[in-house]
């Protein structure tokens, strides 16, 4: 037996032992290593269309998903069966060998990609400690944004926005906004205050209000301030792990609380925002000290002025 056979032997078993550890770790973590099904992630966004990019060089840790042997591989491709030994050793062998390989073919979404074809040829590049394939890419263009931690939880959560960015057009009338939750429902919430926006508006002006003029202006005039002050009062240092989304959200709530404890005068934004955080932030001791320090040295500048 040739000293390449046995090389490429030992290779394929090292994956195995990796595809195996690393199973064991998501056992005891309670995570997935799981690679992301293309028609999975696919059907549950919204799909502007599709178009050819052609031969471009990709960066393999953004490969996640596959068209369909999303069971043969791991998240880091290393092989989970013993099915697929002869055809990964043949690619390691083409390597040892100096032996040019074709592209591999891809598809795009957002800033991830799902493997068509070339399976073998990634898990053995990721297993040579390659960082880039040379790819033949095919991009579908969606509204959500998407990176390479997607996982299975995190796409319910880009569903729904896929689903509120088609309700409200949100990205063809405020390009290049983000709404982000960290859990189911807000974006449901969201629709329902556009919806009570719109209808005070329609009050207020004395017509019917088109939906695209009440999405824009709820987000100026109702989500931006109120994100405005989380800012500023850098309010998300209070609870991590948390989105601006999240905190408009629960906020939105509490000052419909305050407004109605004092008798329907609306608290604003700002006194909205300081109550909430004083009833619900976490007040962690380092993040209390950095908030003083940056206070003094605004008022020392300040004073040198």
């Amino acid at each position: 037996m040739s000293w390449i056979t046995n090389t490429t032997r030992e290779d394929f078993s090292r994956a195995r032992r990796s595809a195996f550890i690393a199973q064991l770790l998501t056992i005891i973590t309670r995570s997935s290593n799981d690679l992301l099904p293309f028609e999975e992630v696919r059907t549950r966004l919204n799909v502007r269309g599709q178009h050819y990019l052609g031969h471009q060089t990709v960066e393999i840790a953004h490969i996640i998903g596959s068209e369909g042997r999303y069971v043969d591989f791991d998240r880091s491709f290393a092989p989970r069966t013993e099915a697929t030994r002869f055809r990964w050793m043949s690619i390691d062998r083409a390597h040892y060998e100096d032996v040019g390989l074709p592209a591999v073919d891809l598809y795009k979404l957002g800033d991830i990609y799902f493997v068509k074809d070339g399976h073998h040829r990634i898990s053995v590049a990721h297993q040579r400690g390659q960082l880039e394939i040379d790819a033949i890419v095919t991009e579908l263009t969606v509204d959500v944004p998407l990176t390479a931690d997607l996982n299975m939880r995190s796409l319910l959560l880009k569903e729904e926005y896929s689903d509120f960015l088609g309700w409200t057009n949100f990205a063809e009338i405020c390009p290049g906004q983000l709404i982000e939750f960290s859990e189911p429902g807000g974006y449901l919430d969201l629709v329902q205050h556009i919806n009570a926006h719109r209808y005070y508006m329609g009050i207020e002006l004395g017509r019917p209000v088109d939906r695209d003029d009440a999405v824009v202006n709820w987000y100026n005039e109702v989500y931006l301030p109120v994100i405005e002050v989380l800012r500023e009062q850098q309010a998300l240092d209070f609870f991590p792990g948390r989105t601006e989304a999240d905190l408009y959200r629960w906020i939105m709530e509490h000052r419909w609380y305050l407004r109605e404890r004092n008798g329907g005068a609306d608290p604003g934004p700002l006194v909205a925002v300081a109550d909430y955080v004083r009833l619900f932030g976490k007040r962690s001791l380092a993040a209390l000290t950095e908030r003083l320090m940056r206070g003094l040295r605004t008022m020392a500048g300040a004073t040198a002025a």
